[in-house]
Formats: C-alpha cells, structure tokens, sequence
C-alpha cells in the first residue's frame, strides 16, 4: 500500500509522467486485448479446421474400407458362379457321394489358386446348415464382417492361426480387464450360395480376408489417407484397425519399429465409441503422444459393435505451429508498442519541456532571483505562447503587480478548462477505441464469411457445370443413376444455401431472404424434426402448445434458424431428464390481432441481470465453447422484418422464457427494447 501511495505521488508530480500514462496506457490495453482476442480467435479456428481435416480423413478410410468390403464380395461371388468351379466339380462328381465333401486335391489346389489370385486369406467351400460356417447371404450382398473364434479359424482356415493370439500390452487410460491375449478373428466374409445349376446346389462358398496382423492392408489404407507430402511440418499420419478395443493392425509404432499391436484404446474412447456407437473427432492420447483422432464404430451383419476405425496424425508439429504464429504476433504487437513508446516518449520531451522551463524560473524567482526568465522555447503551440507569456509578465512584475495577480487567476482558469477538456477527450477516446474494436470484430467475421463463400461458389460452379455435360452426354444412358445425379444435384443445393447465408454474416442487407406468410404451428413442425436428435440424446421432453392463428410475414429458413437456435440453446441449458416447453399464440395489440410469437421456456439456471444486460451482445456467451454470436443473429434477422427478439425469466420457477414477435406484415425494422 505504501509503495503505491508513493508511486501515485510520483505520478501526479510529474507532467511528464501523466501525459505519458495518458497517451501509452490505452495503446497498451488497446493492442493487449486484440492480441488476447487474437490468440482466442486462432485456437478455435486451429481446432475447427483440424477436426474437419481428420473428419475428411476419416471419410476416405471408410469409402476404402467399403471398397474392399465390395471387392470380397464380388471376387467371392465371381468364384462361385464360375464355370471353372462347376467344372471342377462336374469331374469329382463320379468319385463320391453327393453329400461328401469335395475335398479332393486337384479343387484345394484350384481354390488355392484363385484363393491367391483375389489377394483373399479364406476360400473354402462347405456344405449347407454346416455348424461351423456362417449361414450364406444373399445373392449380390456385399461382404460383411464377422469375428470367428478360435475354433472356427482351425476348421475352415487353419493357415490363419499363426496371426491370432495377439497379446495384450498395458495401456495407459484404457479399461480394466482381466484378459491378457486376443484370440478371436476379425474378417472380411463373403458368403455366396452355388447356382441351383450347380453340381452342388446348396453349398456355400466362404471367400474372406482376415484384418489380424493384416499389415499390408492398414499400410495401404494409410498410404491412401495421408499419401507422402500431404501433412505439413513434418506430422505423422496413422491407421489402425480394432477389434473391440485391441489394436488388431496397425501402423502406430510402440517403439523403434515395433507396431503396436496388442494395445488398448483409452476407455473414455471405448465409451463414447463402442458403448454409445459415437464417432470421436477430438484429441486422442495414442500409445504414447497426443494425436487428432477419428474413431469410427464397425459392425457386424446384426448391427453389433465389434470395433472400431482409425485415422489421425500427430498434433505436436500442428501446434507448435500455431503457438509459433501466436509469438510472432506477440512480438510484432511489442515491437509496435516500443515504437509507439518511442515516439511518445519523444513527443512528450517536446510537450513538457515549455512547462519544465517554466517551473525552473518560478523555483529561481522564490530564491529571489528576480532576472529569471524562460527565454527563447521551441515548442509553437499553447504551452510555448504561455512561456511566452510568463516572460511578457515577469518583465512587468516591478511596475505591475496587481496586473500579474490577474494574470495568474487567467492563467488558473485555463489551466483547469484544459484539464477538464483533456479528461473529456480522454473518456470519449475510450469509447471510440471500444467502439472500433467491436466493428474490427464485426468486419473480421464479414471478411472471412465473404471469403469462404466466395471460395466455395467456384467449385460449386464446376461441379454443377460438368453434372449438366455429364446429363447432356449420356442422355438416356443416364437413367440407371438418375437417382444418385438427383442427390448430387440436391447436395450442390444445399451448398449454395450454406454460401447464401454465409453471405448473410458479410452483407446481411443485401440478403435479405424471401417473405412469405408463414403459420407458426407448421413452421414449428419442421424445426422439432430438426432438433429431435439433441431431445433424444438428453432424455429431454418437448411440450407443445400451439395456439397461433395469425399468419406471419418473414423468410421460412431464417425463421427456422431462429426457432432452432433457442431450442438447441434451451437443451443445453436445462439438466438431462427436464422439460422445454415450446409454444404459441396471436400477438394481439388494442383488441386486434398484429401477429403471432413464438416462445421457448427452459428449466436451466434463469438469467442473471448480468447476463440479460448483455444478452443480445455479439461474441458474448456463457457457455465455454461458445463463440457468443447465435442471439445477436437471431435478433439481427429478426429486425429485418420489424419483429423482436425477447429474454425473461420465468415466473414460475427457475428456467429462461426466450420469445420471438412477428407481425403479420412487414415493418420498418425497430431498436430492440432494452434489457429489464
């Protein structure tokens, strides 16, 4: 306490140091801030874009896997229906029974042959109802897969054995359990029923590829994921193949060379993957570094979890990227700031030396040096014809006195009018500057919201452009996929709907969207449809009560957009297990219907007057991984035709009521009432 009493002293002491506080502290809170926001503003965007690279990534592992899945299938049912095989058999036919097995040498040597030929670990053939074999699948069903236990790989493949029993290696984070080895087989299986042609009819034909210790598949599958040269700053591409939680192939290594198959994945992983079937696009601890994960669920043919897929890479390079980025910033912010220091300090000298000058001489004059002066100043500005003016008055002290005392109360007055008009600019600098950063902010996200749709429209553009010569091209040989051209026309669609309201965030003005008269009852219909998933995930109930008659003038999806923001909004705020009420009415103003609103009621914890104070705010939120700009949107489309948004809490308990006024026509756009 006693240190800051003398440093205020100082402060106030000194002209010198009060101009430069004035002038350096705001540069400095200014340009700490914007680098704080800065910092906060790249995280997210790092996190956003890696989690939509890997989710990209994750999306090409599957189409390969799907791929191989199909080529099982089809080798598998290539071989069934071959004449070679019938032939095969038509000449084993004289030497046994029909129901014998044909296990003769030259058809194991032919299996074995197009076995190889396909790139397949299982081509058996077996009798119908065989206790051991799975049961055959449909014609022209892809293959599917399956876990064999130890017994089935000994008698319908007993080659396979030596890359079962894999051992279980201690994984940090993963679930307890009491095994130590992985016997089971996970595979690709294709079951194809022989012609009723067949010399056969009736037997199945097993063709598989077993993803145990299949390392040239998870390589190959990697190679395609992250093919040399696409991850940047040296960061690693991985694979992996699970079966339940054990690493079954993989291409992460434990250590040197070493793959580490037989490891467990983490059980927070295990949980969201396995046991609630979620796919994991996050951070994820693997074997021994942090990596950006995407954990996919694999199914058998009955829909049960057996597995998992995965693809990521190593996060290290990535982030020492961006904390590289963020230092580079931090050090041009300080080096702006030293100059701006620089400079000041400078200017400053300039400014107090007319006042320093004139200090000295009144300090001289006490002493009785009555000859003192200020003489000749540099400075041309008030301060510099005040030097200017103590001279004049020094020189008519002798004859003059009573003119200096009245030169003295002048120069009092002065002194404090300019004080009070430096403190006056000084709190509407303040404003200005709190004003800019806030439309910096506002004009960032416009710029970015612009340059992504721009961006997006010229691939759009190609793509539609070569869908239409592909049409015009094939013409009735078209028809076969006429269905799978009418998604992706539907799918470009969509993108440019995305674009357009993109395009909304950089000139909301110009993109105003298409008013219709809408009936609330309907409108809410669609929006539940929408948010049905979140309701479900919650154990959150929905209560309706629509009593809206009045139809309302504005644009369906963005009245969609801002139904569906306050009720995904309302499921977060509330605990699992609660209820949001969701209802309707006329908006009745003197006796007469004017519109309709919409309210949304939630059971969370209210609203704070903190918190409505600054509700409708741009990049205010309450919620950690929030970015504050969903209300402020919603209010902003709103006022496009004249409508409001409205906050409150309830009144008969605890919880938040959101409430959205339309009007039946479209009206000039209001100020929003301000918070209670």
């Amino acid at each position: 306490m006693n240190g800051w009493r003398r440093w205020r002293a100082r402060l106030e002491a000194s002209v010198r140091a009060q101009l430069l506080t004035l002038a350096l502290a705001p540069l400095l809170l200014a340009l700490a801030g914007l680098l704080l926001a800065l910092a906060a503003w790249t995280t997210l965007a790092y996190d956003r874009l890696l989690q939509t690279k890997v989710r990209a990534d994750l999306a090409v592992a599957r189409g390969y896997f799907e791929q191989v899945l199909q080529e099982v299938g089809s080798g598998t049912r290539e071989v069934a229906e071959s004449h070679a095989l019938h032939r095969q058999l038509q000449r084993l036919a004289p030497r046994r029974p029909a129901a014998a097995a044909p296990d003769a040498e030259p058809l194991q040597a032919w299996l074995e042959q197009e076995r190889q030929r396909l790139g397949l670990d299982v081509l058996v053939l077996r009798p119908p109802h065989d206790p051991v074999a799975p049961p055959a699948q449909a014609r022209g069903s892809a293959a599917r897969l399956v876990v064999w236990e130890p017994a089935q790989v000994a008698a319908l493949a007993s080659h396979l054995q030596p890359r079962l029993g894999i051992a279980l290696v201690p994984t940090r984070n993963a679930a307890p359990t009491a095994r130590t080895v992985e016997e089971r087989a996970l595979l690709m299986l294709a079951s194809a029923p022989l012609p009723d042609d067949a010399p056969l009819p009736g037997w199945v034909l097993h063709g598989g590829l077993l993803l145990n210790r299949n390392l040239d598949f998870i390589d190959h599958l990697n190679r395609i994921v992250y093919p040399e040269g696409s991850l940047p700053f040296g960061s690693q591409g991985t694979a992996t193949l699970f079966l339940d939680d054990v690493r079954i192939s993989t291409n992460v290594r434990l250590f040197g060379d070493e793959r580490a198959i037989g490891t467990r994945v983490s059980q927070a992983v295990r949980d969201a993957v396995l046991g609630e079937g979620r796919t994991w696009l996050d951070r994820a601890f693997v074997v021994s570094d942090w990596y950006v994960s995407a954990y996919e669920p694999l199914t058998d043919s009955l829909g049960r979890r057996i597995g998992m897929l995965y693809v990521g890479f190593l996060e290290a390079p990535l982030r020492w990227v961006k904390w590289g980025v963020l230092a580079g910033t931090a050090l041009l912010f300080g080096l702006v700031m030293a100059a701006a220091a620089r400079w000041t300090l400078r200017r400053a000298q300039a400014l107090v030396e007319p006042v320093e000058r004139m200090d000295a001489t009144m300090r001289r004059i006490e002493r009785g040096d009555t000859a003192a002066r200020v003489g000749p100043v540099a400075a041309r500005d008030e301060l510099g014809a005040l030097a200017q003016h103590l001279d004049r008055l020094l020189d008519l002290l002798a004859e003059q006195t009573a003119h200096l005392r009245a030169w003295a109360e002048t120069l009092d007055h002065r002194v404090a009018e300019r004080t009070r008009e430096l403190q006056a600019s000084h709190a509407a600098l303040r404003q200005a500057q709190q004003q800019l950063i806030r439309s910096e902010r506002l004009a960032t996200i416009g710029q970015l919201s612009a340059g992504l749709a721009h961006e997006i429209n010229n691939p759009i553009a190609v793509i539609q452009g070569n869908l239409d010569l592909l049409r015009e091209t094939l013409g009735p040989a078209a028809a076969p996929v006429q269905a799978e051209l009418a998604l992706i026309d539907a799918q470009v669609e969509r993108i440019r709907l995305i674009v357009t309201r993109l395009l909304q965030h950089a000139r909301p003005t110009e993109f105003a969207g298409y008013v219709e008269p809408l009936v609330l009852p309907a409108v809410l219909d669609d929006c539940v449809v929408l948010v049905e998933r979140p309701l479900q995930q919650r154990g959150i109930r929905l209560r309706r009560d629509d009593r809206a008659t009045t139809p309302v003038a504005c644009n369906r999806q963005e009245l969609q957009q801002v139904i569906i923001n306050l009720l995904v909004n309302a499921v977060e705020a509330s605990p699992d297990g609660a209820e949001v009420e969701l209802a309707s009415g006329d908006w009745v103003e003197d006796g007469t219907p004017v519109g309709a609103w919409v309210e949304v009621r939630d059971r969370g914890p209210g609203l704070p007057p903190e918190v409505r104070a600054r509700l409708f705010t741009p990049f205010f939120t309450t919620k950690p991984d929030g970015h504050g700009l969903g209300l402020w949107v919603s209010q902003g489309l709103l006022e496009r035709y004249g409508g409001r948004l409205e906050a409150d809490n309830r009144a008969d308990g605890p919880g938040a009521v959101f409430r959205v006024r339309l009007y039946a026509e479209p009206r000039e756009p209001q100020p929003p009432p301000e918070a209670a």
